[in-house]
């Protein structure tokens, strides 16, 4: 190459090339922000009843008379509100467990085989033990309904821990075991040969039933989900425990570092959230229907995912929640008389879990000034 060949490519080389257009933003996603503020979940509320209210409207209905049809007919009226508060039962305690279980990571996605399994353990006393006071049958039902629960969410943690078994997958296909265990029961040995041939156990005897306030249907029930909520708090905040569950849900392989068992705490958290959904088995049965039946939930434990992610594992919000959700339930039965199905009740809770969804995934993305 001559050298005047040579000083142009040095030449050419030396210049610097045009810059292309950037853009002065980018979009970053970090994992590290699991905690979204606490305007997100009103904010999903707001949104889903935005959604649903175009259906509504795309219905013929007005979704201002359909919003407040629901309303008035949850907390407009005492019945209408005590109502709400008996559906708000076994989504508190459902709920509470799902929230023990989820600050460890541990996905329980099976309350409602666990509220089912209670409800036939606490029946079981009935049948079996007939004779028994109110004091030693109300205290049977309650510990038998827990250990059912427990037990059954027991069957989710082992092969967890010690096979590597998924919990979403064991607890999904418990509840179906749960589920024909109860078909079996009511439709064969337990069936009630003075109920007209329909599928149920006897009916409880007075003995046998949860106490009651007043002339409504809201039971004691309702005490037991309270005191559970007020320990919850006072352990996650105050003990050890509730540290060691804290840092697990925070960072599993620092806890691991040190010294904390996570497979012990795995198993624990499964035997309290089963059992907790045991209890609203237990209440269910003992305080609302009086008998055993088919369909003995309308899908408590699986509405109570929603009410523990809604309330983002909080004490307090576990109660507005639980309490939001009975009132859809019920508000769901009175629109009924103007024409629309309870199933809008379903409409919404799908609704608000999709935008809570969706709004913890949009939180975790930052919008940041490019170099």
């Amino acid at each position: 190459m001559s050298p005047k060949n040579t000083s142009d490519a040095v030449l050419m080389n030396s210049v610097p090339a045009k810059p292309g257009k950037r853009f002065p933003m980018r979009l970053e996603y970090d994992a590290s922000r699991t905690r979204s503020p606490w305007w997100s979940p009103v904010l999903s509320i707001i949104l889903a009843l935005l959604l649903c209210a175009v259906f509504i409207a795309a219905n013929g209905m007005s979704p201002i008379t359909v919003y407040e049809k629901m309303f008035r007919g949850a907390f407009g009226t005492s019945y209408g509100f005590t109502e709400t508060m008996v559906k708000a039962i076994p989504l508190l305690l459902c709920g509470l467990g799902i929230a023990v279980a989820y600050r460890i990571s541990v996905w329980n996605i099976g309350a409602e085989g666990q509220l089912t399994v209670g409800a036939m353990a606490a029946t079981a006393v009935t049948i079996y033990f007939p004779d028994l006071s109110s004091f030693w049958s109300i205290t049977l039902m309650l510990v038998f309904g827990t250990a059912a629960g427990a037990l059954w969410g027991l069957m989710t943690a082992i092969p967890r821990t010690h096979f590597g078994v998924n919990e979403l997958i064991t607890s999904l296909m418990l509840n179906y075991i749960a589920l024909l265990a109860l078909d079996y029961v009511v439709f064969g040995p337990w069936k009630d040969p003075k109920g007209f041939n329909f599928p149920g156990s006897p009916m409880f005897t007075a003995a046998q039933s949860l106490p009651v306030l007043g002339t409504t249907r809201l039971h004691i029930g309702l005490i037991f989900g309270l005191v559970a909520v007020a320990i919850y708090y006072l352990m996650i905040k105050f003990t050890r425990w509730g540290y060691e569950l804290r840092l697990i849900g925070a960072n599993p392989t620092a806890a691991r570092y040190a010294g904390i068992h996570i497979k012990k705490h795995i198993i624990i958290v499964m035997l309290i959230s089963g059992g907790l959904a045991g209890i609203a088995g237990m209440a269910e049965v003992s305080g609302v229907t009086h008998k055993l039946m088919q369909g003995i939930s309308p899908g408590y434990g699986y509405t109570a995912i929603i009410v523990a992610w809604l309330a983002k594992l909080n004490p307090l919000g576990l109660i507005i929640t639980s309490i939001l959700f009975g009132g859809l339930i019920v508000g769901g039965y009175s629109v009924q008389t103007i024409g629309l199905p309870s199933s809008i009740s379903e409409m919404l809770q799908g609704a608000i879990l999709f935008f809570l969804i969706a709004g913890d995934m949009i939180h975790r993305f930052r919008i940041r000034r490019s170099a």
